[in-house]
């Protein structure tokens, strides 16, 4: 909800199309063209969605406090989402904005495959499509490292989060009852299938991968929000808080995905969040 300092400070400012791209660029380090003309069309919609997304994606000056979520963990989500809509345009400048941050493009490759039993595995081709993008010299938005993508990870947060769960619990594709009438009708198209989430998802925990299987939990309950599943997402709720991570965290997960979703997206995760904790 907006304070009476919120309005007063957005009241305040110079609303001229000039000062509005001026803030977002302070806060994004470029803009695209399509935003552009929408901020000399109408500045104080593109004021709003500068500073929306700056908060959920920790644009410069624009981090809360209070938030839990890295920026890295931010970007890698709306990464996988936009290219799960095939906006490969504004994909290739998040994998620029990933490389600045020192995040090679194998996390981006696991956090794809993430995403990947929500949305299909062509969406594995749209990350690294965006990589090969934004090598090229050509694309125009963000900065590209002198080197390109960085060989060495830098840490953040969530690379040591998620990794254990609290309990014994077997979380494989193939204990759902969906999957369980799967096998009884075609048992190797529910061995295959299962194979291939449970690879993805990391049910058994992850040993050689960078992201645990709570991160990835993240990953995919904002692209379920996304498709309006409350039920699944719930289910996978309850997966990342086996895995120790919070009703913040997963809340911000699903806020990452706003800017290219829509407010609805936020209002269905909330919905799968309190069926949850509405379960004994």
């Amino acid at each position: 909800m907006s304070t009476d300092h919120d309005r007063n400070k957005d009241i305040s400012e110079d609303m001229s199309a000039e000062a509005v791209i001026a803030r977002a660029i302070a806060r994004r380090g470029e803009i695209f063209d399509e935003f552009r003309l929408l901020a000399q069309e109408s500045p104080h919609t593109y004021d709003l969605i500068s500073k929306t997304a700056g908060y959920m994606h920790h644009y410069e000056g624009e981090e809360g406090a209070a938030q839990k979520l890295s920026g890295t963990m931010r970007e890698l989500i709306a990464l996988c989402q936009l290219c799960a809509k095939g906006d490969d345009r504004f994909a290739a400048n998040h994998v620029r904005r990933l490389w600045q941050r020192g995040v090679t493009n194998k996390v981006m490759v696991e956090a794809a495959t993430s995403i990947a039993p929500i949305v299909g595995w062509s969406t594995i081709a749209h990350v690294t499509l965006a990589m090969l993008t934004a090598n090229d010299p050509a694309y125009p938005f963000g900065k590209r490292p002198p080197e390109g993508a960085p060989k060495t990870l830098t840490p953040f947060p969530e690379l040591h989060t998620g990794r254990e769960k609290k309990t014994a619990v077997d979380e494989s594709l193939l204990n759902t009852p969906e999957w369980q009438y799967v096998a009884r009708l075609e048992p190797e198209l529910a061995r295959r299938a299962a194979k291939w989430v449970d690879h993805c998802l990391l049910p058994d925990g992850a040993v050689n991968e960078l992201l645990g299987p709570g991160p990835r939990e993240l990953i995919a309950i904002a692209a379920l929000c996304a498709r309006g599943e409350v039920e699944f997402a719930a289910q996978h709720i309850r997966r990342a808080y086996q895995y120790g991570l919070t009703r913040l965290q997963v809340l911000e997960a699903i806020s990452c995905v706003l800017p290219m979703t829509g407010a609805l997206t936020v209002q269905i995760g909330v919905r799968a969040m309190q069926l949850v904790d509405a379960a004994p």
